[in-house]
């Protein structure tokens, strides 16, 4: 459990002083809305341009777990967003409530996390989870939110409402230009290097203040079950789904697989919340979730922890 605190304690007092700044007017009436732009529009999209633009596809090269951790990423989202649907809440909506129920906290506290646990061997496992999380579930999710919002009269209408906005979009853009930097084979020059580094440092935490600034305007959600399904499927449901599929349908080393189960049982990150404020969609429930799966996983981390490390060379 010291190990899992120490990884969580961070995220959680960041939540907290960004809710003590909020309660007591330190930054603002509109800090919360002026924050959350920051990290969309300038932090994050530094973050994913790097995190693409630096990829070395030799090193990561493991397609069985790629393939396991893609799965289950892919198999939580679909009974998240069945679920909604079934509600009847629409597209938008189901989709930033399915992102957050698959979306983990992989950058911010699946590293030093799966370090401590696995040693330095693990940081492509979880550059890969990243990668799957951030890159292709982010965009994914923002696609299907467009194609509810900018929804036409007819298909072609809205498919072209829908690729305007995802070009305008940073979040998409940024981690496409990425890829096409490490696909020609460029080398982003030290300075380059040096801005995208102090900027992307900036997404996490700031996020996470967010979240608190949010929380400390009272706006708490009635959804409650949405966010206990939220929280079910991310620490309970993810890891156990991930754990069938790298055991027993995809081969792999066995710190891949380690380091599988242990990143799909993170807490929800703050990127669906990001996404829920920026296009107001009931940010309520995924701020919770990422708070109240935030403070549980110091219980089922340092359980799964305790049953990984007997376990891993």
């Amino acid at each position: 459990m010291h190990t899992v605190i120490h990884a969580v304690l961070p995220l959680f007092a960041l939540i907290l002083a960004g809710y003590a700044a909020g309660r007591r007017g330190l930054l603002g009436r509109n800090a919360t809305d002026i924050l959350n732009d920051f990290v969309v529009w300038m932090a994050l999209p530094a973050l994913l341009f790097q995190a693409m633009a630096q990829i070395s596809w030799e090193e990561i090269r493991q397609p069985g777990y790629i393939a396991g951790s893609a799965l289950a990423m892919a198999l939580i989202f679909g009974a998240s967003y069945l679920a909604d649907r079934r509600e009847g809440r629409r597209l938008a909506d189901a989709s930033i409530t399915s992102m957050a129920s698959a979306y983990g906290n992989s950058g911010y506290m699946g590293i030093p996390l799966c370090i401590m646990v696995l040693g330095e061997a693990s940081l492509p496992a979880v550059i890969i989870a990243t990668l799957l999380t951030a890159c292709i579930l982010f965009a994914f999710s923002i696609v299907l939110v467009e194609l509810d919002l900018q929804r036409s009269t007819t298909m072609r209408a809205t498919l072209r409402k829908v690729g305007a906005s995802l070009i305008r979009n940073p979040l998409v853009c940024a981690p496409l230009a990425g890829l096409v930097v490490s696909g020609v084979g460029w080398t982003l020059p030290n300075p380059v290097v040096q801005f995208t580094s102090l900027l992307g440092a900036a997404a996490s935490p700031c996020a996470l203040v967010t979240v608190g600034l949010f929380l400390s305007q009272g706006r708490s959600t009635q959804n409650r079950g949405t966010v206990w399904r939220i929280v079910s499927l991310k620490l309970l449901i993810h890891p156990l789904l991930a754990f069938v599929l790298v055991t027993w349908v995809f081969d792999m080393p066995p710190m891949w697989a380690s380091a599988a189960v242990l990143i799909a049982a993170l807490p929800v990150g703050t990127g669906p919340f990001m996404v829920a404020k920026l296009y107001d969609r009931a940010p309520a429930v995924t701020s919770e979730a990422t708070l109240l799966s935030t403070v549980l996983s110091v219980i089922t981390v340092s359980l799964l922890v305790g049953w990984i490390t007997p376990a891993s060379p």
